[in-house]
């Protein structure tokens, strides 16, 4: 059972191993909300999440004969980073299998920690019923990333440092994946504070959780779609069901466009990278109808390639209106692009791209087009050109990020 005991006992064997995470207070989102918003950096532990946490608690709780066996696991990431490190501290053998929809920085960072890497499975579910017959198999030692007691408690050391360090909080809001964290925080948050309020916040592509407690039973979902990766489980852990069910106060469920823009807010306002799985908890802030509260949101990691940062970013541009692109039907004709140049030079709209197609009409006197993709300020910004435009008869024609005309 998780008990304040054992969870004081983890603190103190985390705390060895552990990133020093303390809260920072975000000025910005704290304006956007009424509230007081501090956030806990787990993006900034080693390893890049809090996964380190619950893998070297439980590696702590295992005997001989169990390391001896060497430990396997199931995990989108950061679960796998947490225990191939975990096992490299204690000197123990780790197999990782991870989806083959894992983000590259994750599987190197993995093998990095000396951790043999199989690729398996198209999501989390798939790949840990591919580890646990492994490690039926072979004999192997497993370490499930929620579904486990001893996992979970040390994940919930982040609420003996959340309440030390800010001892009036009103609110913990934690991603839920599988429910580990969630779990871990929201018991020992409750045991210390009952009257401190934990919200469990999942995205709207892979709420098994708020679906399971709705349910009164553990439900699995037919599938897992969201962008944030490390919460994409379609089934919660069974075991520490009943102290979500007993602890945490409500869920709440984000959609993935709100974890683009909330991304692009974190970059841009506290200099952080932090992954859409970690978003979860921000995203929320403007859901909870609550005012003058002090509020704590687990950042729960920050593994992110490039390549998904580059796409977020420019995905968050095009939502806030700071991208977009207009089609619009000029003459062939020399110095008609002159013409239009000089009219978004006016508006100070920046030209990132410019497409020349003169095969739109049969007549090229008569139309070709030109799309123009253009960097704005803002929604108002981007109004201005394109009232501009027509004010000027080019008639634009707004143009989705898919190359389709808007209404």
């Amino acid at each position: 059972m998780m008990t304040l005991e054992s969870f004081e006992e983890a603190s103190e064997i985390v705390g060895k191993v552990t990133q020093e995470t303390k809260l920072v207070y975000s000025e910005y989102f704290s304006e956007q909300t009424g509230n007081k918003v501090y956030f806990k950096p787990e993006n900034m532990q080693y390893t890049g999440a809090y996964k380190l946490r619950g893998a070297y608690y439980k590696i702590s709780t295992l005997s001989e004969e169990e390391k001896q066996h060497g430990l396997i696991t199931a995990s989108a990431g950061n679960h796998a980073q947490g225990v191939a490190y975990a096992a490299k501290l204690a000197g123990i053998p780790a197999t990782v299998v991870m989806p083959t929809t894992t983000p590259l920085i994750k599987v190197n960072r993995t093998r990095n920690y000396g951790a043999e890497v199989i690729l398996e499975g198209n999501d989390f579910d798939e790949c840990c019923e591919f580890a646990l017959g492994m490690a039926r198999e072979k004999g192997m030692t497993f370490v499930h990333p929620f579904n486990d007691l001893a996992v979970a408690t040390g994940q919930g050391t982040i609420a003996m440092e959340i309440i030390k360090e800010l001892p009036t909080v009103d609110y913990i809001l934690v991603p839920v994946g599988g429910g580990g964290l969630c779990a871990g925080i929201s018991t020992l948050a409750k045991l210390l504070n009952p009257k401190i309020k934990v919200i469990g916040v999942e995205p709207a592509g892979a709420n098994c959780m708020q679906e399971s407690l709705k349910a009164g039973h553990v439900v699995t979902l037919k599938s897992a779609d969201t962008i944030a990766d490390g919460t994409a489980v379609r089934c919660p852990g069974d075991l520490i069901f009943p102290y979500i069910q007993e602890n945490v106060d409500d869920i709440i469920t984000v959609e993935d466009s709100e974890l683009i823009v909330t991304f692009l807010d974190m970059v841009e306002n506290h200099k952080m990278i932090v992954e859409n799985s970690g978003l979860l908890t921000v995203a929320a802030l403007k859901h909870l109808d609550v005012q003058k509260k002090k509020i704590v949101s687990v950042l729960s990691g920050g593994n992110m390639d490039v390549i998904t940062m580059a796409s977020v970013v420019q995905h968050g541009l095009v939502q806030r209106d700071r991208v977009f692109t207009v089609s619009v039907l000029l003459p062939d004709k020399p110095g008609e692009l002159a013409k239009i140049s000089s009219l978004l030079a006016e508006q100070k709209g920046n030209v990132i791209k410019l497409e020349h197609n003169q095969f739109i009409s049969i007549n090229r006197n008569a139309a070709v087009e030109l799309r123009i993709t253009i960097e704005a300020f803002g929604t108002e910004h981007k109004s201005a050109i394109v009232r501009a435009l027509n004010e000027e008869g080019y008639r634009p024609k707004l143009v989705k990020a898919s190359g389709t005309y808007t209404e």
